[in-house]
């Protein structure tokens, strides 16, 4: 309690007791025998409404045991029941589980993991996947800013995403409770394929299939790609001491349109236990041509190698870099006018009766007054100066679905300083900002002018948005999909349709798979009142279902689960309107989980040492559970917590101050006092 609060009190005291001997000794109009307790009633009842203006408060010490989390994290994934060691995850859990000492060190908590983190319930081991390095990101999610041991009860064969092996931080220890025989077994297997997802009728396309083996002994194999019941390419392989993997490389024909399954075999030998690794299959969609694109600029600049890689990754596009000089436009489906200056004159021209759909991007070189002469869309009174401007996503975009990953944070880009103002029904997806200050002006944005769809992007270095776009993700998706999606605005058939429906054609059983779509009004305004649904049909027994799309955003969402492999038809129906989409796409079955013959010991090794823990087995896990227990800087610490409290709880108070005063009036009516 504060010097303050302390006079205060002794203030009240002074002011109540003053306020009582005034009323009924001072002004008393009766020397009545009550009138000393009357006094004492009021004295009271005064003294605690003051007290509850004051609202003292104490402080109070509490020591309190904190104690350090133990995450126990057991893997509930197919590939340990593959290795048959299910029973061995279940008997190490039980250890932790029973042993009293650990939870009088430690918080523990046990989760299991598979393709999701979750808390442990029970364990079934049928995940699809594998996902160790999402461990570490969902422990920076529960823990901050401390140091704990963590425990891995796996067999660290990790399917997709990132390494873990970097991923945990170094300060905390990890100890991999490793499951699996670490005795090798001899296997020979198929572990990666490479193979575009597109190819174009007439033309070879290549395959490479990446082959390995775990024995040291030489020995040959045969390596073959097959289509239905037909053998299409096969080569003689050979494993040595010194070649236990290799590259195998073929070019195959594709001579029909349409979706082509294939499966590629690696024959193995007889002694081998795992062969399901033995066989892979892929899918190729064989297209009759290629979208072309013309990237004309006159200038060198490293956004037209980052812009060419972007869109070319999706292999339907080929796009070319000419000079703006003696271009024949017919060939393009959509241009790329970078920087455009005078020498763009016969380009424009051109496109003035052709209407080639086109995506501008301005700069420090762009000649801005030349522009003026031929964009529709904005005019612009620009100076000599240059100028940075970040972006800012507008989150009521709707001519295509797009989500904002993270342009806010994207390095600016640079164009002369000066005014760009809209002359049309211009849709801004980016607004510019200066300094932090949105402005008026747009940095990407789309129009239609009947049939003729453009695209701006006002300002040059986009390629620092790649670059820092695989810095935060570790791959460059997002950006090549952003670009991808201007490319596909501006190459697809201008008529607009009020459903558009977003799916892929090849999807992998076990995984989550999810289709996409979105619905425009009359004014082909995105309409979130839409009643969509999809009919999915198995090809093979006609067997239907229907699902309900759900709101997400700008865009409505199915997901479907467990699918089994096989051909499906879909239809995408809306149910006011009538509006139908139908499309197809193929589940294949390839269990990724059942790949493994071995725990993948070197990794969980590695992760051990990067951490500063160590490796133990199912049959010496009550060693670790003796070493956490005996560890003394793992040990609870004590803390003092000190808490500002009320002196007094003011709902008590406040119920003495009305009983008092409820008193003081019954005496003084009851004893005729006025």
């Amino acid at each position: 309690m504060t010097a303050t609060t302390l006079l205060l009190l002794i203030l009240s005291v002074l002011v109540a007791g003053g306020l009582a001997y005034l009323q009924y000794f001072f002004k008393a109009k009766s020397n009545s025998k009550w009138n000393l307790l009357l006094a004492f009633l009021r004295f009271l009842s005064i003294l605690g409404i003051l007290i509850l203006l004051i609202n003292p408060l104490v402080k109070i010490k509490k020591y309190e045991i904190e104690k350090l989390p133990l995450p126990i994290f057991i893997d509930n994934s197919k590939s340990i029941q593959h290795l048959g060691v299910n029973n061995e995850a279940k008997n190490v859990l039980k250890e932790f589980q029973k042993n009293a000492d650990l939870e009088n060190k430690f918080n523990v908590q046990f989760f299991s993991f598979d393709a999701e983190i979750k808390k442990l319930d029970s364990l079934n081991f049928k995940g699809n996947q594998t996902l160790l390095n999402k461990i570490p990101k969902e422990l920076k999610q529960l823990y901050r800013n401390k140091n704990y041991p963590i425990v891995a009860v796996t067999d660290g064969n990790q399917t997709f995403g990132e390494d873990y092996v970097f991923d945990f931080q170094e300060n905390n220890p990890v100890f991999p409770v490793v499951l699996g025989d670490t005795v090798k077994v001899f296997d020979s297997k198929i572990s990666a394929i490479n193979v575009n997802q597109y190819a174009f009728l007439k033309n070879k396309f290549p395959v490479e299939v990446f082959i390995e083996s775990n024995s040291k002994e030489s020995f040959s194999s045969v390596l073959s790609i097959s289509n239905g019941n037909v053998i299409v390419a096969r080569q003689n392989v050979q494993f040595s001491k010194n070649q236990l993997s290799q590259k195998v490389s073929f070019l195959l024909d594709a001579s029909t349109v349409g979706i082509k399954k294939f499966h590629v075999f690696l024959q193995p030998k007889e002694s081998e236990k795992n062969k399901i690794n033995n066989s892979k299959p892929f899918v190729i969609d064989v297209i009759d041509q290629r979208t072309e694109i013309a990237l004309i600029a006159s200038i060198n600049h490293p956004d037209l190698g980052v812009l060419k890689r972007s869109i070319e990754a999706n292999e339907q596009r080929k796009v070319s870099i000419v000079k703006p000089i003696e271009v024949d436009l017919k060939k393009y489906s959509a241009l790329v006018l970078y920087q455009p200056n005078q020498s763009f004159r016969n380009i424009l021209e051109q496109n003035k009766v052709l209407k080639i759909n086109s995506l501008l991007i301005t700069g420090k070189t762009t000649d801005f007054d030349f522009l003026n002469n031929y964009v529709d869309d904005f005019s612009f009174r620009m100076s000599n100066q240059f100028e940075n401007f970040t972006a800012s996503f507008n989150s009521n975009f709707t001519n295509f679905s797009i989500e904002n990953f993270g342009f806010e944070r994207f390095s600016p880009l640079e164009n002369k300083f000066g005014s760009i103002t809209t002359k049309g029904d211009v849709s801004v997806l980016l607004k510019a900002k200066v300094k932090n200050v949105e402005i008026t002006a747009p940095l990407v944005s789309f129009s239609e002018i009947g049939s003729k769809r453009s695209a701006y992007i006002f300002g040059e270095g986009i390629w620092k948005w790649r670059m820092e776009s695989y810095l935060k993700d570790k791959s460059f998706d997002d950006f090549d999909n952003f670009i991808d999606k201007i490319v596909q605005y501006l190459s697809v058939n201008p008529n607009k349709k009020a459903l558009l429906v977003e799916a892929e054609k090849i999807y992998n059983t076990g995984l989550p798979i999810e289709i996409k779509a979105q619905y425009f009004d009359k004014n082909f305004e995105f309409d979130p009142n839409a009643e969509l649904s999809i009919t999915l049909t198995k090809q093979k027994d006609k067997k239907t279902k229907s699902y309900n799309f759900y709101n997400s955003s700008n865009e409505y969402l199915v997901n479907f689960d467990n699918l089994e492999a096989g051909f499906y038809s879909y239809t995408v129906s809306e149910k006011k309107s009538k509006e139908r989409v139908t499309g197809i796409f193929e589940v294949i079955a390839f269990d990724i989980e059942n790949q493994f013959v071995n725990p993948d010991l070197r990794r969980l090794e590695q992760l051990a040492q990067n951490t500063s823990g160590k490796v133990y087995y199912p049959n010496n896990v009550t060693v670790l559970i003796n070493s956490l227990l005996k560890d003394e800087s793992l040990n609870p610490t004590q803390k003092e917590v000190v808490r500002k409290s009320p002196l007094i709880d003011w709902k008590w108070l406040l119920l003495f101050i009305v009983s008092l005063l409820s008193l003081e009036w019954f005496i003084r009516k009851y004893n005729g006092l006025t």
